[in-house]
């Protein structure tokens, strides 16, 4: 497959709401099949990484993202949920599985500028993730070097929970901060956690540029239709 455009996130929608999916919520016995399915309505593909501790669940592996990007085109944005002790060298896995872009979190603080610089050697687009309760404003001082800023708006690693009452507020403060920093490239503001049809507008609303889609997009009864209200929001 061909790799993205190495301007793949200036080139990303601005007057839409951004689709990126999650591979957990993908078939994943048919992941194939499935990518193939939803894939003329995905922008970026969203695959969550945990190792247990940082997170409570187990996710994915550089393998399974070395093999979507034999059967993909699109971006690879991968999530890491990792111990501080494991971050570089998981960084370099991905990295060398041909992720697009690799997130972190904020809460891995200790080895936050350490990794920034890692991806900025590799080559891979940077993105910061912050956990619903930490502060928004502790991002500030490396929210220039970004290209992805992701609010998670429920707790980390568990599917299924309703959206934090305090996401949109959150995703308002962030982006006070993209607009006020000194980046003169596009930094993406992204929410990801408690994405149900009733929450996708709020969040839009308060300034989120992509929802990361999970069975709001995989299981619904029709991804056009689902595609074309999320559009249009």
């Amino acid at each position: 497959m061909t790799d993205p455009s190495k301007n793949w996130i200036a080139d990303l929608p601005r007057d839409r709401l951004i689709g990126e999916f999650s591979v957990w919520s993908a078939d994943l016995v048919h992941l194939a099949d499935d990518l193939a399915r939803v894939d003329p309505h995905v922008d970026v593909l969203h695959i969550d990484v945990a190792d247990g501790h940082f997170a409570p669940a187990m996710l994915f592996f550089p393998d399974l993202v070395a093999g979507v990007r034999k059967v993909s085109k699109r971006p690879i944005h991968v999530h890491l949920m990792v111990a501080d002790d494991i971050l570089l060298p998981q960084i370099e896995q991905f990295a060398d599985a041909g992720s697009d872009l690799i997130s972190i979190h904020l809460e891995n603080e200790a080895v936050a500028d350490a990794a920034l610089d890692l991806l900025d050697r590799r080559g891979i687009a940077t993105g910061i993730v912050l956990k619903v309760e930490t502060p928004v404003s502790r991002v500030e001082k490396y929210v220039a070097r970004l290209d992805f800023l992701t609010l998670l708006g429920t707790a980390i690693g568990v599917k299924g929970q309703g959206l934090d009452e305090r996401a949109g507020e959150r995703l308002q403060q962030a982006k006070r901060l993209i607009d006020g920093c000194s980046a003169r490239h596009r930094i993406v503001l992204a929410a990801d956690g408690g994405i149900r049809e009733h929450t996708v507008p709020l969040l839009r609303q308060a300034g989120a540029e992509t929802v990361v889609l999970g069975s709001l997009a995989f299981n619904a009864p029709s991804l056009q239709q689902r595609m074309a209200w999320l559009h249009a929001l």
